[in-house]
């Protein structure tokens, strides 16, 4: 089969090490990555790939410039082979520099066209059960060429089902896991999230140093299919459980000024099953002690939109440049959406990279130790 990877926009170069790393042959392009497979593979990366946002199937590709094109492309497909006579079908659509734009009239066209292709197969002639497992379509136009996607995540890969509890903007596990994968860190390197919200950068750094698969914890779409055995997920689980390194020695530090966010940190690690491979404390960024030579520190500071909040972080930004400016051997990487953050921090980034957490802009600035 032919498959797509999602993700987000600037971290393509990242899902695509992934798929590399996982045996694969990628072919990237904006904001998704096609490789091939087949149901094995999809539960192979559903539950290893960390940047990812979703794993589809391509069902078919084609030109339409009408509704009537459309319905005859999509009535033409084989949907019997695909959807069983109660599969729930759920339509949804995109569309971009194409004559077809009207995004309900597509998905209620393609909706149309399908169910009358199984009523015509099934013998039905009024409406369909929709009882049973659900299939969720994308048809997505771009210059006027459709593509037919069938997904087989349900919700997003950067729901792991660890996090019981969230900050007020929590950071995306996916999105985290993609920050500590573009910078320089090991698992023979120290690991340091001064202010770890959620706990999510330190959890999702604890699951990669212990070779964790990040989907092990949760269900897919795919497994519920009426032609996939559901002993496929169980057998890629099984040998995901097996690469564990359970004997691994970390040092990843996770600390915030608030109690409250570390109580959650913790209750949040102890649902990844990594509670014991990261140290919390409660403490204030200006007494943050970092007694080893080098490592790496990953910072996602809070970014205040009233006047008032905006001077705090200000002020959070000097305290950041003061505290790790001195830390020539540390590597040190800050998200924020604040794109003047430099000029409080006090040094120019060695690196700059523009990514986008949800539809936030944010840039991720990187000042490289000198080893």
């Amino acid at each position: 089969m032919k498959l797509v990877a999602n993700v987000a926009s600037g971290i393509e170069s990242i899902t695509k090490r992934e798929l590399i790393d996982l045996g694969y042959d990628p072919k990237p392009e904006n904001g998704k990555i096609y490789f091939e497979g087949e149901y094995e593979d999809v539960a192979k990366t559903n539950l290893w790939l960390r940047s990812a946002d979703r794993i589809q199937i391509v069902l078919k590709e084609f030109k339409a410039h009408s509704f009537e094109e459309l319905f005859d492309k999509i009535f033409e497909m084989s949907w019997e082979e695909i959807i069983p006579l109660n599969g729930q079908i759920i339509v949804n659509a995109k569309s971009k520099l194409s004559k077809l734009f009207s995004l309900s009239d597509i998905q209620a066209i393609t909706k149309r066209a399908i169910i009358k292709k199984l009523q015509k197969i099934y013998h039905r002639s009024g409406r369909l059960p929709e009882s049973g497992a659900v299939y969720s379509l994308s048809i997505r136009f771009e210059k006027n060429k459709a593509e037919v996607l069938l997904d087989t995540t349900g919700d997003s890969l950067f729901k792991r089902g660890y996090r019981i509890e969230k900050g007020v903007a929590p950071l995306k596990e996916n999105m985290a896991a993609s920050l500590i994968m573009l910078t320089n860190w090991h698992p023979d390197l120290p690991f340091v999230d001064p202010m770890t919200g959620s706990g999510t950068l330190a959890i999702e750094a604890a699951l990669i140093g212990a070779n964790i698969a990040p989907g092990l914890k949760r269900d897919f779409l795919f497994n519920h299919f009426d032609d996939v055995d559901s002993k496929i997920l169980e057998d890629q689980k099984k040998a995901a459980k097996e690469a564990i390194d359970r004997s691994v020695k970390l040092e990843i530090s996770a600390s915030d000024i608030d109690q409250n966010m570390i109580s959650m940190s913790e209750q949040n690690a102890h649902g990844a099953g990594i509670y014991n491979l990261i140290h919390f404390k409660q403490i204030a960024l200006r007494d943050l002690d970092l007694p080893n030579e080098k490592g790496v520190i990953i910072v996602n500071p809070p970014y205040g939109k009233r006047m008032g909040e905006e001077s705090q972080a200000k002020e959070l930004y000097r305290q950041m440049g003061k505290k790790f400016i001195p830390l020539d051997k540390w590597s040190k990487y800050v998200i924020t959406s604040d794109l003047d953050f430099e000029d409080y921090y006090g040094m120019k980034a060695t690196k700059k990279r523009k990514l986008f957490n949800g539809a936030i802009r944010t840039d991720y600035f990187q000042f490289w130790g000198e080893n």
